[in-house]
């Protein structure tokens, strides 16, 4: 089973019976916006093991899951619908709630023995090799954070041309792009024994099939491996000025991976390292078996344009987060605060947990994580018991 994130697949089909679309301005904005008992059904399931469990949760952990099923919510709000290219509005999905979820034979749990996410990095991050390393360093320690209870290490990097991939130029970009597929081909073979996935990140743009225009990530459940690109991160990217333009329009030689030599990435920002914890929480989510979200505005949301992918939260919403808390049997609050101490490391740390910090070059870029550290510091006023 594969999941691809692109231009052309994947969404949420919203039901006109079960749920309200609310028009509100600018006039193609629309909200959508479920019932209460849809919502509480979502989440909690009408089978009595998954109530009994549900009902395990601690006082605390529970009115932070409920917070989900109020609309006045200050920490979950609706899915709002901007235009007809948004995820939901041209690719409708079946949704999934967490019984569904739980009931899939497919979705992949880690076990004893497998409890590792390895990252595998796929050709230059950049210039400067300390700087590359610390960038990845950080999405580690980001991602094993979000998956609380995990250990994620990184494997050695390696070049374009050491995977074998096919590539191209796209021909309205004129950007460099590598096959997918192949990646992931690439990935398997590689696969540790002890791996729960293993993901592939890049610089350089993806492409699925030649006929599809790009992909901005394809992951494989059953094979619990994935392949990510944050090339379109890069804010100049759609800009004629964007500097990984080929200028020459040279045909392209297939196994002749010189043309990736000095090709350009682009600079670290706190941007792009946003965009890139989002990307990557959100795809290894798909290989724990987490569907698009259509419930409420959550990382595992869909999307099909960067403007959409950056409406979306850095966090899961309830329902979501359920999924992967009966996967891993994380304490909630742990894992807030784990999330917490990423943004902002010179709090103290009691949790062994954390991963220490790479060796100090650059200070971690962390404005954009501002509203998140807000938003996380309200979750747990509400796990802590405590008034917001």
């Amino acid at each position: 089973m594969q999941m691809e994130t692109g231009t052309l697949r994947s969404g949420i089909q919203s039901h006109p019976e079960r749920c309200k679309v609310k028009q509100r301005y600018p006039s193609r904005m629309q909200v959508i916006q479920h019932p209460v008992e849809r919502l509480r059904a979502a989440l909690v399931s009408n089978r009595q093991d998954l109530i009994k469990s549900y009902q395990q949760y601690t006082r605390e952990e529970r009115r932070f899951l409920d917070e989900g099923l109020h609309s006045d919510s200050p920490l979950f709000s609706p899915i709002s619908l901007h235009s007809d290219s948004d995820w939901i509005s041209s690719h409708p999905e079946a949704p999934q709630d967490f019984q569904s979820f739980y009931s899939n034979p497919y979705r992949n749990t880690p076990i004893k023995g497998r409890k590792i996410i390895y990252i595998q990095t796929i050709g230059s991050f950049g210039g400067v090799e300390a700087v590359t390393e610390q960038y990845v360093g950080w999405l580690r320690d980001y991602c094993e954070a979000f998956y609380y209870g995990l250990v994620v290490k990184l494997l050695d990097p390696v070049s374009v041309s050491a995977t074998g991939c096919a590539f191209r130029v796209n021909d309205s970009t004129r950007n460099l792009q590598i096959h997918a597929g192949d990646l992931l081909n690439f990935l398997k073979k590689k696969k540790p024994k002890d791996a729960f996935c293993i993901v592939g990140i890049t610089m350089i743009d993806l492409y699925p099939k030649d006929s599809w225009n790009f992909v901005f990530g394809q992951a494989s459940l059953t094979e619990g491996m994935g392949v990510f690109s944050f090339a379109r991160y890069d804010d100049d990217f759609y800009r004629r000025s964007y500097k990984g333009r080929l200028q020459k329009r040279d045909k392209l030689k297939q196994g002749d991976y010189t043309v990736f030599i000095g090709y350009y990435t682009p600079p670290i920002t706190s941007i792009l390292l946003l965009r890139s914890c989002k990307t990557l929480t959100h795809e290894i989510g798909h290989i724990f078996g987490i569907k698009h979200c259509q419930w409420l505005q959550c990382v595992m949301q869909g999307s099909n344009h960067l403007e959409e992918s950056d409406r979306r939260p850095l966090d899961l919403c309830p329902i979501c987060l359920r999924k992967l808390q009966s996967a891993l049997q994380f304490k909630m609050a742990d894992r807030y605060k784990a999330l917490l101490q990423w943004i902002e490391p010179k709090l103290p740390s009691k949790e062994p947990h954390s991963s220490p910090e790479p060796t100090a070059c650059l200070a971690k870029p962390t404005e954009a994580f501002e509203d998140s550290k807000q938003w996380l510091q309200r979750c747990l006023c509400i796990l802590e018991d405590e008034i917001f």
